[in-house]
């Protein structure tokens, strides 16, 4: 054990042993910045070593989904069941040796699934090339946690595992500005109560990241932990499903009770194929895709490929997306569906956000 193992050890039992409250909300804000930055130069000598064998995989598709999970919970049965692809499949440990990947083609939608080699606790240490396969999950654009519902102790692992390696999942980056300043000490301002952060709190943590004049603008409520991943600002932010698997080998009852205890979001068995259904509806609302038709002039719309785009999607991005010269030769837009406020509506600005199932007919210079 390094010394920097050591004293992260020290500094987590610390922030264990301490109670939460108004007094010690200061010293704990503290020890978790020390923490924070103690594991950023760990992470800065362990990459300066000798790096072991990554995992290059070239993204395909609408999203991509990385299936992640302790060995031997059914991930490769999961990913056939998923895309019908038939992948080597055992009844062992460390059956998957590579990444795995599969494309499940759901409402229209192209979603590239990827089966990643089993992680272990400790794996975002390096343990058994568990930060090789963690590294697939930051260039995703969500992950599907497969847990056994006979361990569901593994879900709490997992999640501890990812937030190691620096992703927030289903989670929003929060809506904070920091501005540093060459004087007047550290300003805060605020437009909601932060009672789990006081104001002498968040001036404790700037000042141990070496931030002693800043303004600081903060939107919406945060706890110190949101702070410090603000300040880093090296988070990824995605979205999770957590599906309990093998539910055919145990009661409806257990199954419920499982699922109500790990708060997960739907209960499966890839060997029956039991739940893939309602599982397939989960990933594509996670991973916020909508359809948008398109049409031409006088012609019935295309209702057979439609474009997929993320919500909270422009007329802009659609026309980025169709081909990079749209935009600039933009004219006005007509909009049938959900976002049109009539049938055919006509729209001269870029900035429309659209909505699922829209039909656009796109007029251009």
């Amino acid at each position: 054990m390094t010394s920097y193992d050591e004293e992260i050890k020290r500094l987590e039992e610390e922030i264990s042993k301490t109670k939460y409250n108004k007094r010690t909300q200061g010293h704990i804000g503290l020890v978790k910045a020390k923490l924070a930055k103690l594991r950023e130069k760990d992470e800065a000598r362990r990459s300066s070593g000798k790096k072991g064998e990554g995992y290059t995989v070239r993204r395909s598709g609408d999203a991509t989904v990385v299936l992640l999970g302790f060995p031997s919970v059914g991930k490769s049965t999961l990913l056939n069941a998923l895309t019908n692809k038939e992948s080597a499949v055992g009844a062992y440990a460390f059956t998957t040796l590579s990444v795995i990947p599969g494309m499940l083609e759901y409402k229209h939608s192209k979603i590239q699934i990827l089966d990643v080699p089993g992680i272990l606790k400790g794996a975002s240490d390096g343990s058994g090339r568990g930060k090789e396969v963690l590294s697939v999950i930051r260039n995703a654009d969500m992950v599907l946690m497969v847990v056994d519902i006979n361990h569901p102790e593994h879900l709490e692992t997992l999640r501890d595992e990812i937030h190691k390696t620096n992703v927030r999942i289903n989670q929003q980056k929060p809506d904070v500005k920091i501005r540093k300043t060459v004087k007047n000490g550290i300003r805060i301002g605020k437009t909601v109560k932060l009672p789990d952060l006081a104001d002498e709190t968040i001036a404790t943590v700037l000042k141990e990241f070496k931030i002693n004049n800043a303004e600081v603008l903060i939107r919406e409520p945060i706890d110190v932990d949101q702070l410090i991943d603000v300040i880093e600002d090296n988070k990824v932010y995605l979205g999770c499903v957590v599906a309990l698997n093998k539910a055919d080998m145990v009661s409806f009852e257990r199954a419920q009770e499982v699922k109500s205890q790990t708060r997960a979001d739907c209960i499966i068995s890839a060997e029956k194929k039991q739940g893939i259904r309602a599982l397939k509806d989960l990933i594509f609302d996670r991973l916020r895709l909508i359809r948008i038709y398109l049409k031409e002039p006088s012609k019935d719309p295309d209702m057979n490929e439609p474009l997929i785009m993320k919500k909270g999607s422009t007329i802009k991005d659609v026309c980025e997306k169709l081909h990079r010269d749209f935009v600039s030769k933009f004219k006005f837009v007509r909009i049938w569906g959900k976002s049109s406020k009539f049938p055919g509506q006509k729209l001269l600005k870029l900035g429309h956000v659209v909505e699922d199932e829209d039909v656009l007919e796109i007029h251009l210079r």
